[in-house]
């Protein structure tokens, strides 16, 4: 597939996954003048031959700067955003804008929604750049292309998800099976703390995981496990089963008996600035992860986070 089609690909999906209006690419064009590579709007306002300068607009700071940018009051900043002529940006209510590394470009966000963009929001916005980058680098044209249309075509699937299945149970497992079927790992499962934050129970697996007599609806205490460390120390955790360590005994506590396990790799999802969750891939073979591997992962476990922050949300004004 064609470079530029990738990138209108990535577009699309950043415009489904943040409700935004419009999303750009700049890329350079030489050594002054950055050009709109890409874009993908519900509107038909882009100035499709458009070419900013470093700090000629919003964008233009990006660029110049080389600092992501997040503007949530953009109607009153009486701004410029580079991309669309004056009078049609009127109802453009927020904007958020990263940098690619190097001076390489800059990939940004637009919103005609009143709810703003978030700093969790641009830090997603930053995995994608990432992504956007080791497609303009074409790192290991013969492996790495494909390994980012795999990791492009694992997110895509996620997303779409939610509009099959409306019960979070139903999506979950559906998550959970994607992920471990793109991946490759032998189990995919989610842990969720408990209303009291003391313990934590496994809400949901690709497959069946702990003994069907006893554990089923175990509730494990936070102190417990390789799972609890990470929900007290809201940090990723990587494990092999070095020199017999017994991995599948760690990951839970030592009086469930997991599948023999030989490595693991758990990832905090965070809602409201606490680890509300661990989503956890195990599987029999030890396997080590890339750096390309690690921020793929980062990027699902942002984008599940922003699912439940949304589910939160909603049930809030439910409530209200």
């Amino acid at each position: 597939m064609p470079k530029k089609d990738l990138y209108n690909r990535i577009l699309g999906l950043l415009c489904s996954v943040f409700e935004a209006y419009s999303a750009v690419l700049f890329l350079p064009e030489n050594n002054t003048t950055y050009k709109l590579a890409s874009f993908f709007s519900l509107g038909d306002n882009i100035l499709t031959q458009c070419r900013l300068k470093p700090g000629q607009g919003l964008v233009g700071w990006v660029l110049r700067e080389n600092q992501p940018l997040l503007v949530n009051d953009f109607e009153r900043t009486g701004n410029s955003l580079g991309y669309y002529s004056s009078e049609k940006q009127e109802k453009i209510k927020a904007f958020m804008g990263c940098p690619l590394e190097r001076g390489q470009g800059a990939l940004c966000l637009d919103t005609k929604r009143s709810q703003s963009f978030s700093t969790k929001d641009q830090k997603i916005l930053h995995q994608f750049a990432l992504l956007v980058q080791d497609l303009q680098n074409d790192i290991s044209p013969d492996h790495g292309t494909n390994r980012e249309k795999h990791y492009y075509a694992c997110l895509q699937t996620l997303y779409l998800l939610r509009l099959h299945y409306r019960r979070w149970s139903d999506y979950l497992h559906a998550f959970l099976c994607t992920l471990s079927q793109y991946t490759d790992f032998t189990y995919c499962f989610f842990a969720s703390r408990d209303s009291a934050g003391k313990g934590y129970f496994l809400e949901g697996a690709n497959r069946e995981l702990l003994p069907s007599h006893g554990s089923q609806g175990k509730k494990f205490d936070i102190e417990e496990g390789l799972v609890g460390w990470v929900f007290r120390n809201n940090t990723m955790l990587h494990s092999l089963n070095r020199e017999n360590s017994k991995l599948s005994n760690r990951i839970l506590n030592h009086s469930v008996k997991l599948p023999e396990l030989q490595s693991a790799i758990c990832l905090p999802i965070m809602v409201r600035m606490r680890t509300r969750g661990v989503l956890v891939l195990a599987d029999h073979r030890v396997r080590e992860f890339s750096k390309e591997e690690k921020e793929f992962l980062h990027m699902v476990t942002e984008y599940l986070s922003l699912f439940l922050e949304n589910l939160y949300l909603k049930s809030k004004l439910r409530g209200s």
